[in-house]
C-alpha cells in the first residue's frame, strides 16, 4: 500500500477519527458525533481525505428503516470530494494527492458500506470516482453524484430520443435542476419546461428553461402543451400525467 508522507504515520499513531454514525434505526436523532477507525486501503482500494460530504433523501431512508441489510453501526453518506491520500497495492488509476469525488456505495450490491462519507477519512474503489475538475469546488462536486446518476439514469430508461420536449416536476431541486441542464446541453431537448415555487423562478429560468411555472398559481390542468417527456422528480406522477402526449391507461 502506499500514502502521502506522513499519513502512513498518523493512521497508525491516531487509528481513529471522527465520524456521524448511528447504531439502531430512528430519527435524525439517533445520529452522534463518534470515534471510528480509519480503514486501511485493500486491492484496488482508495483511501481519500474527505474534504466535502452531502447527503441525500436514500441516505435518511436507510437510517430510518430497514430497506438494505445494515452492520451497525453505521457512518451515512454515499457522496463525497477529497483527496486520495493512500491506496491499495493494485489501484492504477489515480496518483497520491489527485483530488476525487463520487459516490461510493455500490447500489447494484445487496448491502451498503458500513463507512460512509460523513467521516474524515474513506476507502473505496478506484472504479467508482472520477478526477475533480480543477474549476469545481470541493463542496459542488459532493454534490453531484447521486443526484447526477439519479438524472441521467431517467433520460435512460425511457430511451429519451433528441428533439423530444421535456416536462419537469420541480426543476429546482437537486435532480430536477441537473435534469434541466441535461436536457437542454446533452440531448438536445426541443421545449423545456419545469415548475417550481414563486422565489424560485428566476433561479430555474437561469439553469436553461425554456418556460417556468409556477405551481402556486398553476394548475396541471391548465396548461394546454403537452410534452413527449414528463419527468417527475418528486413523485407526483398521478397529477402531472395530463401535461404528458399519452392517454392515461397508457401512463398508468
Amino acid at each position: 500500500m502506499k500514502f502521502l508522507l506522513g499519513v502512513q504515520n498518523h493512521v497508525e499513531r491516531v487509528q481513529l477519527q471522527k465520524v456521524w454514525m448511528y447504531e439502531e434505526y430512528g430519527p435524525k436523532e439517533v445520529l452522534k458525533l463518534e470515534d471510528f477507525p480509519i480503514p486501511c486501503p485493500q486491492h484496488d482500494q482508495l483511501l481519500v481525505q474527505v474534504k466535502a460530504a452531502a447527503l441525500n433523501p436514500i441516505d435518511f431512508k436507510f437510517r430510518q428503516r430497514p430497506i438494505v441489510p445494515l452492520d451497525f453501526p453505521v457512518v451515512p453518506g454515499c457522496d463525497m470530494a477529497g483527496i486520495m491520500v493512500g491506496k491499495g497495492d493494485s489501484a492504477s488509476r489515480f496518483e497520491i494527492v489527485d483530488e476525487v469525488y463520487g459516490n461510493i456505495q455500490n447500489f447494484t450490491k445487496d448491502k451498503i458500506k458500513q463507512l460512509g462519507t460523513l467521516a474524515e477519512f474513506i476507502v473505496v474503489e478506484e472504479e467508482l470516482v472520477a478526477r475533480k475538475p480543477k474549476n469545481v469546488s470541493f463542496e459542488e462536486a459532493a454534490s453531484l453524484p447521486v443526484a447526477l446518476q439519479t438524472a441521467i439514469e431517467g433520460f435512460k430508461t425511457v430511451g429519451y430520443k433528441k428533439g423530444q420536449s421535456v416536462f419537469i416536476v420541480d426543476g429546482a431541486g437537486g435532480v430536477g435542476s441537473l435534469v434541466i441542464q441535461l436536457a437542454k446541453q446533452l440531448y438536445g431537448a426541443s421545449f423545456v419546461t419545469a415548475t417550481t415555487s414563486t422565489t424560485k423562478v428566476e433561479f430555474v429560468k437561469s439553469l436553461g428553461a425554456d418556460n417556468v411555472v409556477d405551481y402556486t398559481q398553476t394548475r396541471y390542468e391548465d396548461i394546454k402543451e403537452k410534452y413527449d417527456l414528463v419527468y417527475d422528480t418528486i413523485g407526483d406522477s398521478k397529477n402531472s400525467y395530463v401535461v404528458g402526449r399519452w392517454p392515461r391507461k397508457k401512463h398508468q
